[in-house]
């Protein structure tokens, strides 16, 4: 491995092939490759882009940088990812939606970081509820439950986890490409056959436009034919938050109000999407997601879920076990109109001021706090009617919560909900 020569080929705007971007990687690992190097070198991938099969063999030698899950004996295995949103909790309905449906989830989740939530910061506010598994407590959960999420190990696609740190401090996270194989190589390693993709569009969205979405859904989609395994990603609205609800807790309870038949329309709608492309991946009428719904199937799998992993399972029966903070205030109308916008980023940040996610990797968070939102686009709304109902903990970030709230509302004489499912590509 000659590093320069390498940065120079693709700053030049050359074609790596699959087995030097192999031997790139391995060096990288192993700390033959500095950081510095490796810097320089995603700078060139993001001014001179990748084709298509360079950016499989990226991908294919990323997640083979470390340990590879072999989950061939638990027979049909999906995974489902989103590409971060705010008020996205749709892993916690469409996974015990699967696995009721006879498929098996075996899932490794992040945490949130900035504006986006993550699944695993949305579990633990469940009391017990713990992230952590060995392998073999991994394996015989799948086997016996069917659902089984855990932290991401580190063992896995380690070369993902130091190019995304070395990414987020060189201006270089925007590129399609590294996207693609950061978010492919993570769910390669993990092991599922079928994988499930939510590519969010809009504001509050890492893809602002669709075009580019769709670009990335694509690339994804081909990385895993060209590694055997079955993709399908659903395009996905993100302009406004999912649901009603941000933050940790309150998002659990409106997951399980949901699967209660008792939650959100679009968090109803996306949910069972992406339910249904999973099952007809797998060869399982698309039918059977409503019927596990409706039958309770899915709560009861949820419950075994959570009481796996630790989990006081009563927070199914009794949501309000999961604690919210105690400190309310809602946020009025000025007057009468219309909700015409309502800035999912905004609504991400909000939270994030109050302590309900982290500006830094492993900073502790308040799974208690969060926004209840009355009013979401298409609306209407009276002067003095409470738009939002905002949960702090003793007035923390209250202050720049609220005036990111009251900016991420826009009112208008009229307006009308945006499409919330844009496109499959598969």
């Amino acid at each position: 491995m000659h590093p320069v020569e390498f940065i120079e080929k693709k700053r030049d705007g050359g074609t790596h092939g699959a087995a030097e971007l192999r031997e790139w990687i391995e060096a990288y690992v192993a700390g033959e490759v500095p950081d510095y190097q490796m810097a320089a070198w995603l700078m060139a991938v993001y001014f001179q882009g990748m084709s298509p099969e360079e950016t499989a063999g990226l991908t294919l030698a990323m997640a083979y940088s470390g340990e590879v899950l072999d989950l061939s004996s638990l027979g049909k295995t999906v995974d489902k990812h989103s590409s971060g949103g705010v008020g996205d909790k749709t892993t916690l309905v469409v996974a015990p939606i699967l696995a009721a449906a006879g498929l098996v989830v075996a899932k490794m989740s992040g945490r949130g970081l900035a504006h986006t939530g993550g699944t695993i910061d949305k579990l633990e506010s469940i009391p017990g509820w713990r992230a952590e598994l060995s392998d073999e407590e991994f394996m015989r959960q799948a086997r016996e439950v069917g659902l089984v999420i855990a932290g991401q190990s580190k063992n896995l696609a380690p070369a993902d986890g130091k190019m995304y740190a070395l990414r987020d401090v060189t201006g270089t996270v925007p590129s399609i490409p590294l996207i693609a194989s950061s978010i492919m190589s993570k769910k390669l390693a993990a092991g599922a056959r079928i994988i499930t993709l939510d590519v969010k569009v809009g504001r509050g969205a890492f893809m602002k436009n669709v075009d580019d979405a769709r670009r990335l859904a694509e690339l994804m989609v081909g990385i895993g034919r060209h590694a055997g395994r079955d993709v399908r990603a659903v395009l996905s609205q993100m302009d406004q938050p999912l649901g009603r609800a941000v933050g940790n807790a309150i998002e659990v309870r409106e997951a399980i109000a949901t699967l209660n038949g008792e939650g959100p329309r679009d968090l109803e709608e996306l949910s069972l999407a992406l339910a249904e492309e999973a099952l007809e991946a797998a060869g399982i009428e698309k039918e059977r997601a409503a019927a596990v719904w409706r039958s309770g199937a899915a709560l009861d799998r949820l419950r075994a879920f959570i009481e796996a992993q630790g989990g006081d399972g009563r927070v199914v029966e009794e949501p309000e076990r999961l604690e919210l903070a105690p400190d309310v205030f809602e946020l009025r109308a000025s007057e009468d109109g219309v909700v015409a916008a309502l800035d999912a980023y905004r609504v991400g940040m909000a939270t994030l001021r109050l302590g309900g996610g982290r500006e830094r990797k492993n900073a502790p968070i308040d799974h208690g706090v969060g926004v209840y939102l009355l009013k979401k686009i298409g609306e209407p709304v009276r002067a003095g009617e409470v738009l939002a109902r905002v949960h702090h903990r003793g007035g923390r970030g209250l202050e720049e919560a609220l005036e990111l709230l009251g900016s991420a509302y826009e009112l208008a004489e009229t307006a009308t909900p945006p499409p919330l499912l844009l496109d499959v590509v598969a």
